[in-house]
């Protein structure tokens, strides 16, 4: 009866290695998602600046689309930034963004400052799409297929290696089956 008393903590310890060793070979910047692979969820948004249209789940379907999640406040969007100007410029394929929990005045002087590689832009001050879309922070990142379905969701800043071997390659393939079908 001793014997197995004192079993039991060293039964528990193993238990416990074992868990914490299997936890830490998962990589901590992949956080699923419960949208991929569903449609773009329900939302509308008023445009970030007066003149334009804004965005709801009607924008995201016929092509193939980026969603970029940023905010003026958010360090990790300002390193991402010249990547989109980029992508923008080599008109690789749209980018759509939600202005999430930002002033829009802060939005509107950032995108001036450094450059707007948008072709629409929603403005969420109170996260209301941020909900729908399960935001954790920003930047969050979102390829939607042609007919409206998330695909693929990337949390953290985009660097142009994160770009060329994670999303370009999922971008590329789904406007090949669109052509196929």
């Amino acid at each position: 009866m001793r014997r197995a008393l004192y079993l039991l903590p060293l039964g528990l310890f193993l238990w416990l290695a074992v868990y914490f060793a299997l936890g830490l070979q998962k990589d901590p910047r992949l956080i699923p998602s419960a949208l991929v692979d569903k449609p773009v969820p329900a939302f509308s948004l008023p445009a970030l600046y007066d003149d334009a249209p804004g965005l709801s789940e009607k924008d995201f379907k016929g092509r193939v689309v980026i969603l970029n999640i940023f905010a003026s406040w958010c360090v990790p969007c300002r390193v991402e930034h010249p990547l989109w100007m980029q992508i923008k410029k080599e008109q690789v394929l749209p980018i759509h963004g939600i202005a999430w929990k930002d002033k829009k005045s802060n939005a509107i002087d950032w995108l001036k400052q450094l450059g707007d590689p948008y072709d629409l832009i929603g403005h969420d001050p109170q996260n209301q799409a941020g909900i729908e879309w399960g935001v954790y922070g920003v930047p969050e990142t979102y390829i939607i297929d042609w007919a409206g379905r998330i695909r693929y969701k990337h949390v953290g800043p985009l660097h142009p290696e994160i770009w060329e071997k994670d999303l370009l390659p999922v971008v590329q393939r789904l406007k090949k089956e669109k052509k196929v079908s």
